[in-house]
């Protein structure tokens, strides 16, 4: 998988930093006496990365830097996650990342790791009121401004003087979902012309948003634009165009790089999706394991405001790209999802060779 950009730059920066101790896994020197890294998903439905991109990235760089990693996901079930860092705990891993499904668990489970001197690392969602010793991500800010920003160019809304929208966001307990609104809401709110009809969240789930936009759509069929938060949410959305013969003709955000968002992308019905190279969190986060192992203290580049405390959490944080058709291919050349994935039909090879996919 490839890693570009910022994310390149995160690796680089950890590699230079630490406390001079000694260095593990790829790194050379005395092997660390604790080498286990637990790492906790959250589910296998809120988007498809859980269930191959970051465990597949997550594996590679755990055997570059010679760690055992073990890997978990609770289907979405808290209660299931918290028996698993239990069970993560007492099989003596000496660093545990966190993708919480809710604060309030994900708290608990990093105050248990505290208890048992474990570091903990929030993975991709920052656990408000947690405990945890570093946070490495994407700046979701800047996903949701890019989101607000590619939303307003959308060929279906560009130039227009009025645009009806609608927003659907992300779960609530997801303080990503959170960042993302206050991304999108603070370029959407500027645009002259601009009405939001309504906003609701579409809870990470493609029932949940299917009936939020079925109503939606109802209340008010003069809408020219969606904001929906991700990809498995905005399948529903174009869904529901469909069968209204609308598909196409309302501008539809996205956020992932799915394979079916990238197939929307081509076909027109969903104007972008943004790109986050699991790379730019996957290889920062084992590094920054390894070297925690290793008995370094390593200085990230920036911090993250807890909202909950106010306490600052050392951050590594990537910068995401947006995905038009103009550069519909990048995620698949980049190795981040299959020209098989995106392309599983006769009718979607062609598309896709059309698109600059090459399908093997």
């Amino acid at each position: 998988m490839a890693l570009t950009g910022v994310a390149a730059a995160l690796v680089a920066a950890l590699a230079g930093c630490g406390n001079g101790g000694s260095s593990g896994g790829s790194g050379g020197g005395a092997a660390p006496a604790n080498t286990k890294v637990g790492i906790l998903l959250p589910d296998t439905a809120s988007s498809p990365r859980w269930v191959s991109a970051d465990p597949t990235e997550l594996k590679k760089q755990c055997t570059a830097h010679q760690l055992t990693c073990l890997i978990d996901n609770a289907n979405g079930s808290a209660t299931t996650q918290q028996s698993q860092a239990q069970a993560l705990i007492n099989s003596g891993v000496g660093v545990l990342l966190v993708v919480n499904l809710d604060p309030g668990s994900g708290k608990s489970i990093e105050a248990l790791a505290q208890q048992h001197n474990v570091v903990t690392i929030d993975y991709d969602r920052l656990t408000t009121g947690g405990t945890a010793s570093y946070y490495v991500s994407y700046d979701n800010v800047k996903v949701g401004q890019d989101q607000g920003t590619a939303l307003t160019q959308a060929p279906q809304v560009k130039g227009k003087s009025s645009v009806n929208y609608v927003e659907i966001d992300g779960a609530p307990t997801d303080n990503n979902a959170t960042l993302f609104a206050e991304g999108y809401n603070s370029v959407l709110s500027k645009q002259p012309g601009w009405t939001k009809l309504a906003d609701q969240t579409g809870n990470w789930d493609a029932a949940t948003a299917q009936t939020v936009f079925t109503t939606m759509l109802g209340q008010h069929p003069d809408i020219n634009a969606v904001m929906v938060a991700n990809d498995t949410m905005a399948q529903s959305v174009v869904n529901v165009l469909k069968s209204q013969g609308l598909a196409g003709k309302v501008a539809v955000s996205g956020q992932d790089a799915t394979a079916g968002g990238l197939d929307n992308i081509m076909a027109g019905t969903q104007a972008f999706t943004i790109y986050k190279p699991v790379a730019g969190e996957a290889d920062v986060a084992i590094k920054l394991a390894s070297q925690i192992l290793a008995g370094q203290k390593p200085t990230a580049p920036t911090t993250t405001k807890d909202p909950t405390n106010g306490r600052e959490i050392p951050s590594y944080l990537a910068a995401p790209t947006v995905i038009t058709k103009a550069n519909v291919a990048l995620p698949v050349t980049d190795g981040y999802v299959t020209a098989a994935a995106v392309c599983p039909t006769a009718a979607l090879v062609q598309l896709c060779s059309a698109n600059g996919i090459k399908v093997p």
